[in-house]
């Protein structure tokens, strides 16, 4: 199954994008377009997400091995993952080090969130599941009912952008039941998968949100591990979506990461 990419720039070396749960590659525009003068920029939608295809359940092993298809040993990458994507940003490096010239890991660590402060993201799939979308005549109807389980505007807006028409209605452009469905497996870190992977020696920069809970000192050990290269910045002002809350910093970063 082909991955749904944006392309953006025509030299340069290449920088493949990752976005997170609930998420498109198209997250990642404003970010893309500021480093496509230099760099050719790939934004994958990730599969059960935006226009790339879902399966009957979400499994890493099949989720890495999708994206690694999209990237080639004779080029390696520099890749960029956030929350989920950063996850599988990681669990790619790790199987496949030859495709990885860099990575950069955006508020997600090597750990298993599902009875941390940072889990319980189960519940923007079931609110999102639970909206009657028969009874929606517009995005600010689908807002307004959203509101009732989740507060946060910019969170609303985020979860909103994979409603899409279809025909005179409204479906769901995320596979939301299978993500809600086996979000235990999402948020675990899969170690019998990497068990027998060597730490990865190239260069991670490791950006978190200071208002985040997703980077900690108590994932260190476990970052460390696998990449002890390892360089962790904090974006003191974001929370868990540092690229679209802080988007001038992150660019910065990535900028001197990739030189």
């Amino acid at each position: 199954m082909t991955l749904h990419t944006l392309e953006l720039g025509d030299h340069g070396n290449r920088v493949v994008f990752l976005h997170g749960l609930f998420g498109q590659g198209r997250n990642w525009t404003q970010i893309g377009k500021a480093l496509a003068g230099d760099h050719r920029v790939t934004l994958v939608d990730l599969p059960h997400h935006g226009r790339s295809p879902s399966s009957e359940s979400f499994e890493y092993d099949d989720v890495v091995a999708q994206v690694g298809q999209l990237l080639s040993a004779e080029e390696p990458v520099a890749l960029v993952g956030h929350s989920l994507g950063g996850k599988i940003a990681m669990l790619l490096t790790l199987l496949h080090p030859e495709l990885v010239e860099r990575l950069c890991v955006v508020d997600m660590s090597p750990v298993d969130y599902e009875k941390s402060p940072a889990g319980g993201l189960a519940r923007y799939a079931q609110a999102l599941l639970a909206l009657d979308l028969d009874t929606i005549d517009s995005r600010e109807d689908a807002d307004r009912a959203l509101a009732v389980e989740v507060d946060q505007p910019s969170v609303r807006a985020f979860l909103l952008q994979n409603l899409r028409r279809d025909g005179d209605g409204w479906r769901w452009q995320a596979n939301l039941e299978v993500l809600e469905r086996d979000m235990a497996v999402i948020a675990d870190w899969p170690d019998e998968l990497v068990a027998g992977a060597a730490p990865y020696d190239g260069p991670v920069l490791w950006l978190a949100g200071g208002k985040s809970d997703y980077v900690t000192d108590d994932y260190v050990p476990a970052m460390s591990r696998w990449f002890p290269k390892v360089r962790r910045v904090t974006v003191k002002q974001a929370g868990h979506w540092v690229h679209s809350e802080e988007p001038e910093i992150v660019v910065e970063a990535l900028r001197r990461f990739l030189v």
